[in-house]
């Protein structure tokens, strides 16, 4: 790549595991005067009747063990932790079961914070990891599980030092199945610092069922000075061979703080493209609309979006969006502030 329901019982309450949540504004991620429609499969799902449910109404019901049980478990989870804000610091990762489900969706209801506490990723999904069940014998390229989250922030997850599948995937990994993000918002989310093409200090995603696309919607990646996520590329999103549509959306405050590109150039480590949105492969499309990115930071590539496609096929649209203030300390593509790109043609911009 060149460079430039049933309840489930909760566990025993737990005071070290939640906490009610200092006050802060109404939940309200995403962009507000976005105005892009949103397809019906991208929006969020109904949850009126969960088949499972974290808490039995007080803060101190909804602890990890809850969560990483309601998980495994799989279908429809929402959470009864009392009126208030609550986060629950995870003690674990929760892992989805690939044999259960085909659908799972996680629906904090705008109140539910899921912390990985700065020590660990918050939720995993892996098609492919034979230790969460091997559900099919392609398990690059199946249709399940369907990963939801939705109305939910993910704050400090950390994947420093995982390695398998290439690690990144601060707060969120998923390999394989489809997945979407509706309403949600990340924060001070982390992953390695270095390395050439991990990322995604949010989420990282490999292999969608037939390269349908990732759906990001009105949902939040930083939104203020010292809520941004780092990671070594992709401060909030990275991908490899996997296609997006993220719409009414905000990114701003993230940075891709590796050093030395991808190749890496001799004598770094390597990393550093992507301060918001790292993509790499051979064929796959980003569409970025009624979304604002601003105030993001590449040491090498891409402060805003870093978009390669190997073999040139892959394609880039933007519209209806705001990006500014996204410098790239080493390279972009000229005429496309904050933007790296190598694909089929120039990236398509409608104002």
């Amino acid at each position: 790549m060149p460079a430039p329901g049933a309840a489930v019982p909760s566990a025993a309450p737990s005071a070290a595991a939640v906490s009610p949540s200092p006050s802060r504004p109404p939940f309200a991620p995403g962009n507000p005067k976005g105005g892009a429609p949103v397809p019906a499969e991208a929006r969020a799902v109904d949850t009126s009747r969960p088949n499972r449910v974290v808490g039995t109404g007080t803060p101190a019901s909804c602890t990890s063990q809850a969560v990483v049980k309601a998980v495994a478990a799989g279908g429809v989870i929402t959470f009864d932790c009392g009126p208030a804000p609550v986060t629950i610091t995870m003690t674990a990762t929760a892992k989805i079961r690939n044999g259960h489900g085909p659908r799972i969706v996680l629906d904090g209801g705008g109140l539910v914070t899921l912390s990985g506490g700065g020590k660990r990723r918050i939720l995993y999904m892996n098609t492919c990891d034979q230790a969460q069940g091997w559900t099919t014998s392609h398990c690059q390229d199946q249709d399940h599980p369907q990963l939801t989250v939705q109305n939910l922030t993910f704050a400090d997850g950390d994947s420093t030092g995982e390695t398998a599948e290439g690690g990144g995937g601060g707060a969120i990994f998923v390999r394989g199945g489809r997945f979407k993000i509706v309403n949600s918002r990340f924060v001070r989310n982390r992953c390695d610092g270095t390395g050439p093409d991990l990322g995604g200090a949010a989420v990282r995603v490999l292999s969608q069922f037939h390269n349908q696309p990732v759906y990001v919607v009105n949902s939040t990646f930083g939104g203020a000075k010292g809520l941004g996520g780092s990671c070594a590329n992709g401060g909030a999103l990275s991908s490899i061979g996997v296609s997006w549509t993220v719409l009414n959306s905000v990114f701003s405050h993230n940075s891709a703080i590796g050093r030395g590109a991808n190749p890496a150039r001799s004598g770094t480590p390597g990393g550093g493209s992507g301060g918001a949105i790292y993509a790499d492969g051979n064929l796959f499309t980003i569409r970025v609309a009624g979304t604002v990115i601003e105030d993001n930071h590449a040491r090498e590539g891409g402060g805003a979006i870093f978009f390669v496609s190997n073999d040139r096929t892959g394609t880039l649209r933007i519209e209806h969006s705001t990006l500014r203030r996204n410098p790239s300390d080493g390279f972009e593509t000229r005429g496309f502030p904050g933007i790296f790109f190598l694909g089929a043609r120039p990236p398509t911009v409608i104002r």
